[in-house]
């Protein structure tokens, strides 16, 4: 195994606590309401295309057409946007210094080119990072391996030499097929245990 140079982290669900719940919560009266809306109307599919470039005005526009209905809580979802950032995953991030130390670090994002600066703003492990890829600004979203490529095009990676950080199973798939390292990141994962048993950290 070659060794590991670069250390590549997605953001929300690994770095930062990002869920369109928190918001909606307080919206609607009942859950079964909330969970209608982001399952039939500001679905998962709908927020990828701002991940892949759309515009937010477009998409809010678009979808308020055609659920008129719900065009107050469909407003809601850009408008009140930040409200959906329930802050960072500490047992994650405070390990970005230490790796900092013995590897490169970098961030590989499906993220809207128009949110990504106000999470940049706010959290300040962003500063710690060699360099971000963020897919609404390439216009081109995980899984695609594009995407992938222009991280490593853009700051000379080695995908052999890399590992890549996912909480998405089809992502991490992409990866290992490009050569990274990758570890898919869920509940029963204790991310710092597992960098350890692997002498990476």
């Amino acid at each position: 195994m070659r060794k590991i140079n670069n250390i590549v982290f997605d953001f929300g669900g690994v770095l930062i606590d990002w869920n369109p719940v928190y918001l909606y919560r307080k919206v609607f009266e009942t859950e079964e309401e909330m969970h209608y809306f982001l399952s039939h109307i500001c679905r998962y599919d709908w927020n990828m295309r701002q991940d892949a470039g759309r515009s937010l005005e477009d998409a809010t526009r678009e979808l308020q057409e055609q659920h008129p209905e719900y065009a107050q809580e469909i407003g809601y979802y850009y408008g009140r946007w930040e409200e959906m950032l329930g802050g960072t995953i500490d047992q994650h991030v405070r390990l970005i210094k230490p790796l900092k130390e013995r590897y490169r670090v970098y961030g590989l994002t499906n993220w809207s080119a128009e949110t990504i600066p106000i999470a940049m703003q706010r959290y300040a492990f962003f500063k710690d990072l060699e360099g971000i890829v963020v897919s609404g600004s390439e216009k081109i979203a995980k899984p695609d391996p594009a995407l992938y490529r222009i991280l490593l095009t853009r700051y000379a990676l080695i995908p052999e030499e890399s590992l890549f950080i996912d909480d998405n199973a089809a992502n991490i798939e992409t990866a290992r097929q490009l050569g990274f390292h990758a570890l898919h990141l869920t509940d029963d994962v204790n991310l710092e245990e597992w960098l350890r048993e692997q002498q990476i950290l």
